[in-house]
C-alpha cells in the first residue's frame, strides 16, 4: 500500500516534534553551560568559566572520583559475573521462563523498589553504608544488562567448536581463552560500556545505599544536592560533562552491539 503525501508529512512532523520534545531541553542545558552570566536562563555571552569553576570545586572533584570508582569497580564485577552467567545459561540450551524472569528482574523492577530492597538487605546484614554498598547495588542491576548483551551474541555461537577444542585435548580454561572469548569479546566490551554508562548516571539506588557525608557522594547525588538551592550555570556545566561521558560510552556500546547482532 502506497502512503499518501499527507500521511508521510504527518508522520515526519510527529517524528520531528517527538525528537524536539526529547532533545531541545538537553540542548538548552548544554548551551547555557557556556553562559557568561550568573543567571542560568538568560544568555549574556560565551564563556568557559563555569567549567574552570568545576575544576576548583573540592566537593565536585570528590564526587567525580567516587563516581569513577563506583562505575569502574561495579562494571568490572558485573561484566565478569554477567558474562559467566550468560555462558552458563546458554550452555544449558534449555531453560524455563522462571530463570529468564530471575535474570531480567533487576532490569524490570522500578529503581525505587530495588533501592528500598537493597537498603533493607544491607540493614539486615548490619552493613555500614558507603561506597562499597553502592558498588554492590550497582552490580545487581548492571549484571542483568551485561548478561543480556552477551547472550545476544551467544545465540548464534557454534558450540561445536568448544566440543572440538575439548576433543583435541584443550582444557576448559584454554578453550575459553582461545576459542570462546575472542568470539564474544565485542559483546563483553559492549555490555561493560553499557554497565559503565548506567552506573555513572544512576541516582536513586546510590542515594538509598550511600553512607553519610562526602565520602560516598556520587556526581548525580552532588547535582541533586546543588539543585535544591537553585539552578546555576555551574550545574549546567556539570550536567553537560556527565552527559558527555554517558553519551560517549553509550555510543561505543551501540557500535559494538550493532556489530555483535550483525554477526
Amino acid at each position: 500500500m502506497t502512503s499518501s503525501p499527507a500521511r508521510i508529512f504527518g508522520l515526519r512532523t510527529t517524528l520531528v516534534l517527538v525528537f524536539a520534545f526529547l532533545y531541545i531541553p538537553i540542548a538548552v542545558v548544554v548551551a547555557l553551560s557556556f553562559n557568561q552570566g550568573g543567571l542560568p536562563t538568560v544568555w549574556s555571552g560565551f564563556s568557559l568559566k563555569w567549567y574552570a569553576s568545576l575544576a576548583g570545586n573540592a566537593a565536585i572533584l570528590s564526587a567525580a572520583l567516587n563516581t569513577l570508582i563506583v562505575a569502574l569497580v561495579s562494571t568490572a564485577i558485573a561484566t565478569l559475573l554477567g558474562t559467566l552467567l550468560a555462558i552458563g545459561v546458554e550452555m544449558r540450551r534449555q531453560y524455563g521462563s522462571g530463570l529468564e524472569a530471575l535474570i531480567f528482574a533487576p532490569m524490570i523492577i522500578p529503581d525505587i523498589v530495588l533501592a528500598v530492597a537493597l537498603l533493607s538487605f544491607f540493614s539486615m546484614l548490619d552493613f555500614t553504608l558507603g561506597l562499597h554498598t553502592i558498588i554492590l547495588a550497582h552490580v545487581v542491576f548492571n549484571l542483568a544488562f551485561v548478561c543480556s548483551v552477551v547472550r545476544a551474541r551467544l545465540k548464534s555461537f557454534d558450540w561445536s567448536i568448544v566440543e572440538a577444542s575439548a576433543d583435541l585435548g584443550a582444557s576448559a580454561v584454554t578453550t575459553f581463552r582461545r576459542v570462546t572469548l575472542p568470539v564474544i569479546l565485542p559483546a563483553v566490551v559492549a555490555g561493560a560500556l553499557l554497565a559503565f554508562t548506567l552506573s555513572v548516571d544512576e541516582f536513586i539506588i546510590a542515594f538509598f545505599t550511600a553512607g553519610a557525608g562526602r565520602a560516598s557522594t556520587t556526581l548525580p547525588m552532588q547535582i541533586y544536592s546543588m539543585i535544591r538551592f537553585g539552578i546555576t550555570p555551574e550545574i549546567n556545566a556539570l550536567s553537560t560533562m556527565v552527559m558527555a561521558v554517558s553519551i560517549t560510552a553509550l555510543t561505543l556500546s551501540q557500535r559494538l552491539n550493532r556489530g555483535v547482532i550483525g554477526q
